[in-house]
């Protein structure tokens, strides 16, 4: 199908899910099968064993490299699967350069398996070029950025990474995860690969865990042999649920972006807020970067409560609409403690350096009423 001059939501919704070839089904079938039957040694039709292959997986993967505007996509089983893909195409002594606030679960996979391994990744508190420009050496082989970061929300500038990135003699891979193609295609700004989460706001309902790598053929053959040798892809049944998910996503991103909004401006006026972190308050220092290179501002928001640990175990233990929990980009919204959650395999003295004090609450901004939300973190505040 020839999507390139149709909308989003008119690739989210067709692209890889022509109707069934077999059977006529408008939905894409979930083709729960191991193995398929071949007329002879060799003779197929395309796809010989669902670890290698599996037409769910591929129309999810065929839809998620439209919406990208890459060449090729690889699902797989988690998002932490599809980032080791990735750091798997490196070698040991090579390095990476990275942002130092970005999810904790990179983190650990960066210090705890590569490193060990002999990949050396340094990182940098300023995530402008200029800060990237300060931790290049000769032997770095990758940039690696999230954009909006994870949980502090900076905005990386892409284009001139990816710029800077390449006059080094390196790739430049964007963790999307908090974006989403809807808001955001870094491949269209210079980007070599983009990873997501596809638990996030892909799947979008809190009832799939995946992950997806897209980018330039070239690169992506090296990682489908990995994908294949290495054997972590998602099973039809989640590929399926990320390709249902993917079709409301535009719908559900400008409601997520509208409620962040709103209540973004509430809670910067709030007095037991300390600080407001979201991309789309004038007076974030990425606010006209991200307005250049993102569709609108997302849907998370970071805050630091007045009173510090105390103060912010009170108040997630208080929301009611908030669920306490893990996970981000789903219909429900979700409260979460970077500091004993997401971020707690960062060692402390780490973590707080780099802005993630005990204080800190993240919140995954649903698409509830939005006035109803409010009052939930209002009563849970006053607690």
């Amino acid at each position: 199908m020839n999507t390139k001059a149709q909308g989003f939501s008119t690739t989210a919704i067709h692209a890889g899910q022509d109707a069934d070839p077999a059977t006529g089904a408008t939905v894409v079938p979930i083709y729960a099968t191991s193995t398929y039957t071949q007329a002879a040694p060799g003779q197929h039709k395309g796809y010989e064993y669902s670890r290698t292959g599996n037409p769910t997986r591929a129309a999810l993967e065929t839809c998620l490299a439209a919406l990208e505007g890459g060449a090729r996509c690889l699902a797989f089983a988690s998002g932490l699967a599809a980032t080791n893909a990735v750091l798997a195409q490196l070698r040991p002594g090579d390095e990476i350069a990275a942002a130092a606030d970005l999810y904790g679960g990179t983190f650990r996979i960066l210090e705890k398996v590569f490193r060990p391994w002999g990949l050396v990744a340094h990182y940098t508190d300023d995530p402008s070029p200029d800060g990237f420009r300060r931790i290049l050496t000769p032997t770095t082989k990758m940039v690696w950025i999230e954009t909006p970061t994870n949980p502090l929300l900076q905005i990386a500038d892409i284009a001139a990474l990816a710029d800077l990135a390449h006059n080094a003699g390196a790739i430049l891979a964007v963790d999307n995860t908090f974006a989403s193609p809807y808001l955001q295609q870094p491949i269209k700004l210079g980007a070599d690969l983009v990873v997501h989460s596809t638990t996030k706001y892909l799947g979008g309902h809190s009832d799939v865990v995946g992950g997806a790598v897209i980018g330039r053929d070239d690169l992506m053959q090296a990682i489908q042999f990995y994908q294949n040798a290495a054997g972590a892809v998602p099973g039809p049944f989640d590929s399926w649920l990320v390709l249902r998910g993917i079709k409301t996503l535009a719908v559900r991103m400008d409601r997520h972006c509208a409620n962040a909004r709103q209540l973004a401006d509430w809670l910067a006026k709030h007095p037991a807020i300390a600080r407001v972190h979201y991309p789309g308050l004038p007076t974030h220092s990425g606010h006209a970067l991200a307005k250049k290179q993102m569709r609108d501002f997302g849907g998370m928001i970071s805050i630091s409560i007045k009173g510090g640990k105390e103060a912010a175990l009170k108040f997630l233990t208080h929301t009611k609409l908030f669920s306490l929990a893990e996970s981000l980009g789903g219909v429900e919204s979700l409260v979460g403690h970077p500091a004993t959650m997401t971020h707690a395999s960062i060692p402390a003295e780490i973590r707080q350096a780099r802005g993630i004090d005990d204080g800190l609450v993240r919140l995954s901004v649903g698409i509830e009423d939005v006035e109803d939300l409010r009052r939930d973190l209002e009563l849970a505040l006053e607690s």
